[in-house]
């Protein structure tokens, strides 16, 4: 009798687990997959929120320089994802939706 009270709970706590197993695995995976497709060059964030351009790659270890000049080490763990340029975005705009300012209005009314 216990048992079939249990059955149903343990059924969907199995379920669960093996759900939940299966998005940790993908989500790994990705990020092992990103960690190979790095290059020099590639812009990145880190998983502290800094950007910075890829300078040198080794097996464990990126080379990022985030300000010209400036090159720090980083562990490939720390790599959150790459950024991408929109090239959509620059597309959109046109010449003519952009304005050009020639004067300055005097503020400064007597």
């Amino acid at each position: 009798m216990d048992l079939v009270v249990f059955l149903p709970l343990l059924i969907i706590m199995g379920a669960f687990m093996y759900f939940a197993s299966r998005r940790q695995k993908k989500a790994m995976q990705a990020t092992i997959d990103l960690h190979n497709s790095l290059e020099i060059g590639d812009r990145i964030h880190t998983t502290s929120g800094l950007q910075g351009t890829i300078t040198g790659i080794g097996d464990d270890y990126v080379d990022v320089e985030i300000a010209p000049g400036v090159v720090t080490t980083w562990m490939k763990l720390a790599v959150r994802d790459r950024i991408v340029d929109d090239v959509e975005d620059d597309a959109e705009l046109d010449d003519e939706s952009a304005v050009e300012i020639t004067e300055r209005p005097n503020l400064n009314k007597d």
